[in-house]
């Protein structure tokens, strides 16, 4: 394991010049396929007894560096990058779930991953229970005989709730399940799941770790810690009919789930990276810590100005002092809380689509962690297609604006706002 921090991870893991004609950045490869030395080294490498490439969409040069950085600043056993944050959580979760089996998740998710658990998986026999994470013993109640594993939003986006992870990862863990988080919003700058017991971790490369708003991108992190022999998984420790009855377990132990969805998910699924977008997406990660350091410090300045402000009925962030789990946050978040600020507005679900359609400087659109603020209307647009009660208990509410804060100077922000605010 390495002993470097964070920042030199993400700017040294996973390449060498010397070995790649001493190009000091990671070239792109934008190839499809790769030369075989002969007809036996191709044989090994389709049986998995040789570690190599064989054709970009299942892995690549330039994916290759992005994956060993992750897999770095995770202290993890490895990791495989798709092509957009909802197709790492498909990729991951067909990687374990079949028909007939079921998942506990958090209710507070993006709207996004909220259909496709309620209604995609659905079609294919795999149901959802959402469940209050408020309460972690609310997923035990919910776990039954189907349930093959707990998934959640370290940081809820966009109700912005921080969960108690290790709370949930024990509960996970006493049912022999895996505990998956997405840590998007987060980031790997200010909170490493792993580190409070989750066994996976699923991220949109596209937000911060982009952070340019050019790039789709996802990542599958495995913490290498689960058991998958424990007699639940039989994809893991019974013979594979997609390779030649090779035992998953019994060959790669630890790495067994990240080889799989590699071996079978990018295989059968085909959500691969760009190695463009990969490129794209190194570039952003090797400033990552350096940016949230700035997205936190705007988002607090404006979430605080927002407090005061009279047309502003009431205002979420998590680093102020008026937030439901602050003791959450000083485990969880202690050097910042993310670049995302809700509020809600005295004029109701009119007045929010007006601001949303008067500021300048943030922009409307569909996205979050960007270097740019943007700002959206979540109610009309991202949980449009969610029932009331299911809005509610996303933490989407009719008057509510999200905010994206991104790196202009706070004056400039807070001045876009107070003209949108004068014509409500």
């Amino acid at each position: 394991m390495s002993v470097h921090q964070i920042a030199t991870k993400a700017l040294h893991s996973g390449y060498n010049p010397a070995e790649n004609q001493t190009a000091m950045a990671v070239p792109i490869f934008q190839t499809s396929s790769y030369v075989f030395e002969n007809t036996n080294e191709a044989a090994a490498l389709f049986e998995l007894k040789k570690p190599g490439y064989i054709y970009t969409r299942l892995n690549n040069p330039t994916n290759d560096v992005l994956e060993k950085r992750l897999t770095a600043i995770h202290n993890a056993v490895g990791s495989v990058v798709t092509a957009s944050g909802t197709s790492a959580i498909v990729t991951a979760l067909l990687s374990i779930l079949k028909q007939g089996d079921g998942i506990v998740s958090s209710s507070s998710l993006y709207g996004g991953t909220y259909n496709l658990f309620n209604v995609t998986f659905r079609r294919f026999g795999i149901n959802t229970l959402f469940v209050d994470a408020s309460d972690p013993k609310n997923f035990t109640t919910a776990i039954n005989e189907k349930t093959k594993l707990i998934f959640i939003e370290s940081l809820g986006n966009p109700k912005l709730d921080i969960l108690d992870i290790e709370a949930i990862a024990t509960i996970a863990h006493q049912h022999d399940i895996p505990l998956i988080v997405d840590n998007t919003i987060a980031s790997p700058a200010l909170l490493n799941p792993i580190d409070f017991g989750a066994d996976i971790v699923i991220y949109s490369l596209t937000k911060y770790i982009s952070g340019n708003g050019t790039s789709l991108g996802g990542a599958i992190i495995d913490a290498g810690k689960f058991n998958w022999a424990n007699g639940k998984f039989p994809e893991f420790s019974e013979p594979s009919d997609a390779y030649h009855q090779m035992v998953f377990w019994d060959v790669f132990k630890n790495a067994s789930f990240i080889t799989k969805v590699r071996t079978e998910g990018l295989r059968d699924l085909g959500s691969a990276l760009s190695p463009f977008n990969a490129f794209q997406i190194i570039q952003g990660l090797e400033t990552l810590e350096l940016r949230m350091k700035k997205h936190c410090d705007n988002a607090l300045q404006l979430a605080k100005w927002l407090s005061e402000r009279p047309e502003v009925k009431w205002v979420n962030y998590p680093g102020l002092d008026q937030y439901p789990y602050a003791d959450l946050v000083q485990k969880y978040l202690p050097y910042g809380q993310s670049g995302i600020v809700t509020f809600g507005l005295k004029a109701g679900y009119e007045g929010a689509k007006k601001v949303a359609d008067n500021t300048k400087l943030f922009k409307l659109l569909a996205n979050v962690g960007d270097s740019k603020s943007l700002i959206i209307h979540p109610a009309s647009t991202t949980h449009q297609q969610l029932t009331q009660e299911q809005q509610q208990s996303t933490g989407v509410t009719s008057d509510l604006i999200r905010l994206s804060i991104g790196l202009e100077h706070i004056d400039d922000l807070i001045h876009d706002l107070t003209q949108a605010f004068q014509l409500i």
